[in-house]
């Protein structure tokens, strides 16, 4: 019999990792098809961006739109104690806290002329899972990224993955003044809202948030599930208020930078590199790159619609004193002396 030469035993390898690939490119479509047949079971009510919203695990999601992706994420990712991940209540500062701690994790590895936050969204620089990572097949390879890896998210604490809460990783969590979030919010579904429905007025939109129907809410819940983790766990979970940050930026700046164990250097503080990361990732000088003005994300999502007022207290021009009440009298039963 003839001996296989080294190109035949190559061939033989590429093939089987060829089949590998294929199998596993089977496999996570198997598993998309059951995530949609799961939400198609789903309770429904009336969605802000889409006709309809689904309940999973006691939050509610847009059906079509980042549910598969927390489930695939739910069942497949794997943390490493060394990943940060980044989460939020929609609506309540994530473009600008993926900004600050993008730049304060990667400050030695670019100059300020050649930050890749002039030239890039924040939210290219630091993807979610279930709207870019996992939304669909073909899902990203996170696997073979470099550590220490940047993630976010909007999934609920007690929706998370178990390998997250099982690897010690970090957690960053903002959240914002429901009456803010929920105003921010109206605003940025009427540039993004499906075209076939019509617009949604306040009143009705305040009725929906209150009752909890609002993208990964009720939003009262998933803030208590990350207070209450933090003070139970405060060297995992970083919790601040969007109010904080806007108050104290620099001195908050120094202590997530400390949190997620780099801190700043006295040489640095001297250099004012933290004023420098301070006045990169400002709202003002986001909103006027480039990218964020004329650039987009796909055909569908310009950059610009990130970036409105990012003000403390704007709901006082279109809220009513009724809606301030009831708004009001959940969060001071659910969230006590937060806001």
């Amino acid at each position: 019999m003839a001996a296989s030469t080294p190109c035949s035993s190559l061939n033989k390898m590429i093939n089987k990792e060829e089949e590998r690939d294929h199998e596993s490119i089977k496999i996570v479509e198997r598993s998309y098809q059951r995530y949609r047949e799961i939400i198609s079971t789903l309770p429904q009510e009336k969605g802000w961006i889409a006709e309809n919203m689904c309940l999973y695990e006691g939050f509610w999601y847009q059906p079509m739109h980042g549910l598969a992706g927390v489930m695939f994420a739910q069942e497949h990712f794997q943390a490493r104690p060394d990943d940060v991940l980044l989460i939020s209540t929609p609506k309540s500062g994530t473009t600008w806290l993926k900004a600050i701690v993008f730049a304060i994790m990667k400050r030695t590895c670019y100059t300020n002329s050649s930050h890749p936050l002039l030239t890039t969204n924040p939210h290219d620089c630091v993807p979610f899972f279930e709207f870019e990572l996992f939304q669909k097949p073909p899902v990203a390879d996170v696997d073979n990224l470099p550590s220490p890896r940047i993630f976010a998210t909007h999934i609920p604490y007690s929706s998370l993955p178990k390998s997250i809460l099982n690897s010690g990783c970090k957690i960053v969590y903002v959240c914002r003044d429901p009456k803010d979030a929920l105003i921010s919010m109206w605003y940025f579904l009427a540039k993004v809202r499906s075209k076939e429905l019509p617009p949604l007025a306040l009143d009705e939109a305040v009725d929906l948030f209150s009752r909890g129907i609002f993208g990964y809410g009720p939003f009262w819940d998933h803030v208590q599930g990350y207070w209450k983790a933090s003070l139970e766990c405060p060297e995992r979970i970083f919790f601040i208020t969007y109010e904080e940050m806007k108050r104290d930026t620099f001195v908050k700046v120094k202590r997530l930078a400390e949190f997620l164990g780099q801190p700043f250097s006295m040489e640095e503080e001297r250099e004012q590199v933290v004023e420098e990361i301070i006045e990169l990732c400002s709202f003002g000088k986001l909103r006027n790159l480039e990218v964020n003005r004329n650039g987009s994300r796909n055909p569908d999502f310009k950059n610009d619609v990130l970036f409105r007022k990012g003000e403390v207290g704007d709901w006082r021009n279109h809220l009513t004193p009724q809606m301030v009440d009831r708004l009001n009298q959940i969060t001071y039963e659910k969230l006590p002396g937060l806001f």
